[in-house]
């Protein structure tokens, strides 16, 4: 909508969206699509029609989903009563575990190289997990609205360069 209106109809569009998702699924589950996807489409919007390069608009694009992630963790979180974040971080440390046991299965770590990791690091690596997921999400969201706006003759900002190399191949 931002593309080809302004920012005003982009955001009455999200209010407007959320609203009847509210009433259709109810205010939880709205907030959860409102909160990420919504400002992240006014985000898109606003970076492609101020012509802003691909990277200005991902970063910014990845840290708002990576926020609305953690936003939907807290949220349903303490709607069921449990602690989701506990359950991430449980999942981030069984990959470390993978990773180490496949490392030293190789030898390219020795054993009792690592050790056992602090809480911290283990918080750390579940942040950028999410914000590297977030990263190749927004990805696939600029190359398929560049490849799709552009047969629709809607200008966007072109992908970098070695992206158009891969695309001409």
């Amino acid at each position: 909508v931002y593309l080809r209106w302004n920012s005003r109809s982009a955001w009455m569009t999200t209010l407007v969206s959320g609203l009847l998702l509210a009433i259709l699924i109810g205010p939880p589950r709205s907030l959860l699509f409102v909160i990420p996807y919504g400002v992240l489409g006014v985000q898109l919007g606003y970076h492609w029609r101020h012509k802003a390069s691909w990277l200005i608009s991902l970063p910014v694009g990845a840290l708002i989903v990576t926020l609305g992630i953690f936003f939907r963790i807290w949220l349903l979180s303490w709607m069921a009563g449990e602690d989701l974040w506990g359950y991430l971080v449980a999942q981030v440390v069984q990959l470390t575990d993978w990773i180490t046991n496949r490392l030293l299965d190789f030898g390219l770590l020795g054993l009792g190289a690592i050790g056992q990791l602090s809480l911290g690091t283990i918080q750390i690596a579940a942040v950028a997990m999410v914000f590297f997921s977030s990263v190749v999400y927004l990805f696939t969201v600029h190359l398929t609205a560049w490849i799709l706006l552009e047969r629709m003759g809607i200008a966007m900002p072109p992908p970098p360069q070695w992206v158009q190399q891969i695309l001409d191949e």
